[in-house]
């Protein structure tokens, strides 16, 4: 399987000369969340506008508003959701940073530190219908897991994976999943900043229904092909950790890129 444009085209070209620009759109404002909503669980739309504060220009989920081990492990995860833009999008590469605070919430223990980015998302119920870019570190064995795909029901991709379990590109001899299942681990990484108050820098690049790429800090991680849905809203997750978000930008194309472009 490869993924070489070979002749470019018309379009293809004119994408290409934007992606030489900057081009990039803040799509929170740092202010108030104008262009977006909150959901959660409860249904609370009080609650929620406590679970993500705007803060110093960021979004602060799980303040000092709540207590560290707020409903910890009880069973009670009423605060679970998401701030979901109002626009959809198709082709594009989204950029966000966050880091992790020290506050522990809900499910903590099965999941350790965990939030999430969802893209082409088409029913914003708590879990929604897309696809997740994983934000998660486990601390019980000092693994990182963001950038690992989360496939919902309603929801597709193609994956491929080397001996390990983890990503591999199928140009580089990874294999289709052998049993399809709804969690795909990114490739090991130590290019990663958890506990330490340290920022990571996110990218989600998105092509329609063709190609999902997860980058962290610059890295290439996970890679999906053949998606469903092809085009959605954003969601930003509250889970089981206190947690930062932003900078939160997106560049838009008309047409979907070559996926080597971002490979290199």
């Amino acid at each position: 399987m490869k993924f070489l444009c070979g002749v470019l085209t018309v379009c293809c070209m004119t994408a290409l000369a934007e992606m030489s620009e900057d081009g990039f759109v803040s799509i929170f404002n740092g202010e108030n969340f104008d262009g977006w909503y909150l959901k959660i669980r409860s249904g609370d739309e009080e609650l929620a506008k406590k679970v993500y504060a705007i803060e110093e220009g960021m979004i602060h989920v799980f303040n000092n508003e709540f207590p560290d081990e707020y409903n910890l492990n009880t069973g009670s995860n009423d605060t679970h959701g998401l701030f979901y833009t109002d626009k959809s999008y198709t082709n594009y590469v989204l950029r966000f940073e966050y880091k992790w605070g020290e506050r522990k919430a809900n499910n903590f223990g099965k999941w350790q530190y965990d939030a999430g980015v969802y893209y082409h998302v088409t029913d914003d119920r708590i879990w929604p219908v897309g696809i997740e870019y994983q934000i998660r570190y486990n601390h019980t064995g000092d693994r990182n897991h963001t950038g690992d795909l989360i496939r919902p029901a309603g929801a597709g991709y193609e994956w491929f994976q080397g001996e390990d379990g983890t990503y591999l590109h199928p140009d580089e001899g990874g294999v289709p999943e052998k049993k399809k299942g709804w969690l795909h681990f990114a490739s090991a990484t130590t290019n990663y900043h958890a506990l330490d108050d340290q920022w990571n820098a996110c990218e989600i690049i998105v092509m329609g229904d063709q190609y999902a790429i997860h980058k962290l800090n610059g890295d290439v991680v996970n890679m999906a092909f053949n998606l469903k849905p092809a085009a959605g809203i954003f969601g930003f997750q509250s889970e089981t950790a206190e947690i930062f978000y932003r900078n939160i930008r997106v560049k838009e194309f008309i047409e979907p890129i070559p996926a080597e472009q971002f490979l290199k």
